[in-house]
């Protein structure tokens, strides 16, 4: 950009045919123009915050909503299998109560673990469990989820279950208020309510409601 010069009244009216020269490089950028330095400053300020966000929404996600956590043992075969990663939504039961037929990660204070079980009945209800007959209320309850495990033991001549309730250590079969009944789905080899007892509702971590790896048994938690 070139600019215009008037000759001082010192200079000689020679100075009017001068050739106009270019002004000096000052390193003052035009008006209107960005400095690359304080544009490359502002797209990393712009990706920092994106990555604390992101941080954040990790952070909420898997300690308030969602969490991870590998099934470790056979009790809930066929449908669990050790090595298995599962995503436990952790918000449900903050708004509803668990239901029958629901996967749950519950804490077990007394052996500092936590496992991974199925609602059989809920506050109020009256189990009781003989063989694979497994009644709530006085009526069988379905349970698909198992339905091939009993076929298979059955064809065999065999109980899929040996392991009753009421027991001598819990003889009352009515589910306490704020409790749940719950069982593995590998009946005869499942430590669960039938020996531990009824579960307080705040020792439930939250649903199973994903497998998300290995890839192969990727799938909705049959609930």
């Amino acid at each position: 950009m070139e600019q215009d010069t008037k000759p001082s009244n010192n200079e000689v009216h020679a100075a009017n045919t001068t050739e106009v020269q270019e002004p000096l490089n000052t390193g003052t950028p035009d008006s209107g123009t960005i400095q690359p330095e304080k544009k490359k400053k502002s797209e990393t300020k712009e990706w920092i915050k994106a990555i604390v966000v992101a941080l954040l929404l990790v952070v909420v996600i898997r300690w308030f909503l969602f969490e991870p956590f590998i099934v470790d043992g056979p009790s809930m075969q066929p449908n669990f299998h050790t090595g298995e990663r599962v995503i436990v939504n952790k918000i449900l039961y903050d708004i509803r109560t668990p239901q029958p037929g629901e996967v749950v990660v519950l804490k077990v204070p007394s052996q500092n673990r936590d496992f991974i079980k199925r609602v059989i009945a809920v506050a109020g209800d009256t189990v009781k469990v003989e063989g694979d007959k497994v009644t709530v209320n006085g009526k069988e309850i379905s349970e698909p989820y198992i339905q091939s495990a009993l076929d298979n033991a059955h064809a065999q001549g065999s109980d899929y279950n040996i392991n009753n309730f009421p027991t001598e250590n819990f003889p009352d079969g009515t589910v306490p208020a704020g409790h749940v009944f719950v069982m593995g789905d590998n009946r005869s080899n499942s430590q669960d309510s039938r020996m531990i007892g009824y579960i307080p509702l705040g020792d439930i971590i939250g649903r199973a409601d994903v497998i998300f790896w290995p890839f192969s048994d990727a799938k909705w938690v049959q609930q």
